[in-house]
């Protein structure tokens, strides 16, 4: 939990679920499992079981203590849309968000089809953007999920880490998309010709292109400029342009 994320495309995290397992080959390093792992080594409470799934309502109401209106990434730690997390729970995330209109919350899993079971259920409000992470070509259908959730304001990829080309990319009814590397110890490479190709997908589709980083061991040096810049764009809401930072 962080009221001043170090993530480029976020303000704030809110952890109200904390722990995962993986599912794919985007898991295999996962930066919050590494993090939990420390956590727990430092004698956190709520990492006691490291990286185990558990549910946090102690800290369900920390948004409403936030008057200044901010960005925030919902469970940087997990994913709410996890086995493991009860769809009572579920929705009293979701409640907790339509009850603090002054910020935006941003949700991210690899469970598409849960998310796309569960949809119709859940109390969506304005400020909720969802989003999927795709990192190989073979898991775009979770694109294909997160385009029917017709009830978002904003629907957004993060496609990070980036392990391979994504050729089969479709990028209608889709708002904005985040591509990183792959950071830490045994990182593994990302090319600037599988980021060009999506930076040109979504040039022609209309959609902001955010690049997070090439990543690596040494992130920081290998820095987040691409041809040159830096590439920062933010999805376009009802409330206007949406600016992190």
């Amino acid at each position: 939990m962080s009221d001043n994320s170090h993530i480029e495309w976020t303000q704030a995290t809110w952890n109200p679920v904390t722990g995962c397992s993986k599912i794919s080959p985007g898991c295999k390093n996962c930066y919050a499992e590494r993090m939990a792992w420390r956590l727990k080594a430092m004698g956190k409470e709520r990492y006691a079981n490291g990286f185990q799934v558990a549910v946090h309502d102690d800290v369900l109401n920390v948004p409403k203590g936030w008057r200044r209106p901010r960005t925030i990434f919902v469970n940087s730690m997990s994913d709410l849309f996890h086995k493991f997390v009860s769809t009572q729970f579920i929705r009293q995330v979701f409640e907790v968000m339509n009850e603090c209109p002054q910020h935006q919350f941003q949700l991210l899993t690899k469970r598409t089809p849960r998310l796309r079971a569960l949809a119709n259920d859940l109390p969506w409000s304005e400020n909720i953007w969802i989003g999927a992470s795709v990192e190989l070509d073979k898991f775009v259908s979770r694109v294909d999920d997160l385009r029917a959730i017709s009830q978002a304001a904003v629907r957004f990829l993060s496609i990070e880490p980036l392990l391979g080309p994504l050729p089969s990319l479709d990028l209608s009814g889709i708002d904005w998309v985040i591509v990183g590397g792959e950071s830490g110890p045994g990182a593994r490479p990302m090319r600037e010709e599988w980021v060009l190709q999506i930076k040109e997908t979504c040039e022609e589709a209309g959609v902001p292109f955010f690049f997070k980083q090439w990543g690596g061991v040494n992130k920081a040096k290998a820095g987040r400029t691409l041809l040159g810049q830096t590439w920062d764009a933010m999805p376009i809401t009802s409330g206007g342009l949406a600016k992190v930072g």
